[in-house]
């Protein structure tokens, strides 16, 4: 990721991300698509990262190609692309950043990283194995200037029981972001968490029976559930001029739940 290439203000109002390149680690499906599709709406280029699932990456790529093609006139040079790389291997972290800077013949100036998993069993602390806390926190912990941001989970201060492993493993990242931003002194690049709420996507609704999950909308002083929709918009703020002097801060977007 280029030095300092966040503080460069070179797009118009209408699109300030003209250009830019953006990685969404994740963003095939749920949070991770609604913000590459939100982003791509205020000019960047996309790389769409998936892990598993090549066909639901592909269609994203093809709608966010065709959504560019259709503004731009009929112009053929892609503007989204979709990178296999599993984010809790460094080895091929690197090749999804050579990827992108390959694609579209430029440093890499956003970094969201939404990928992550949640042990839909929802066991205590004690009875969470330890293959699957190991796998929580690769993915969740390990996955992951211009703009870094993290997406991480209101669970990490809401602490609930039967979701250890994963609070623990969001609260690591945001210690990890807040140092990082600190040692990123001096490069113009910034590092940030969003912490999202209950958001309905499958991840949420998986192993949830309709009377927790009514439960969770009641204790929201907003009275539902949070949407995709609701967290692409801070994530695009954090990554845009605008989010210059915001730095080493988790936001907390959940309508008052935690």
């Amino acid at each position: 990721m280029a030095e300092g290439s966040s503080v460069v203000k070179q797009s118009s109002p209408a699109l300030p991300l003209k250009d830019r390149v953006a990685i969404v680690t994740g963003s095939s499906r749920g949070i991770g698509k609604a913000i590459a599709f939100h982003l791509a709406s205020l000019g960047a280029k996309l790389v769409v990262n998936y892990t598993t699932n090549p066909d639901l990456a592909n269609a994203v790529v093809s709608q966010l190609n065709s959504a560019a093609s259709a503004a731009d006139g009929g112009a053929n040079s892609p503007r989204a692309i979709a990178v296999r790389a599993d984010v809790s291997d460094p080895v091929q972290v690197k090749s999804l950043f050579d990827a992108a800077e390959s694609a579209f013949n430029s440093p890499v100036h956003i970094l969201v990283n939404s990928a992550g998993v949640l042990d839909s069993k929802y066991p205590s602390v004690a009875d969470t194995a330890i293959e699957d806390f190991d796998k929580t926190f690769n993915i969740n912990t390990r996955g992951g200037g211009g703009r870094i941001i993290c997406l991480t989970s209101s669970t990490a201060v809401a602490l609930r029981p039967g979701f250890g492993a994963y609070a623990a493993s969001k609260a690591a990242v945001e210690a990890m972001v807040k140092v990082l931003a600190k040692e990123l002194k001096g490069t113009g690049i910034t590092a940030n968490c969003v912490a999202p709420g209950p958001v309905a996507t499958e991840m949420f609704f998986e192993g949830k029976s309709e009377e927790v999950i009514q439960r969770v909308i009641d204790e929201n002083p907003m009275g539902r559930l949070g949407t995709t929709e609701d967290i692409a918009p801070v994530v695009a703020f954090l990554a845009g001029d605008g989010g210059e002097w915001v730095n080493g801060q988790t936001i907390r977007v959940n309508g008052g739940y935690v």
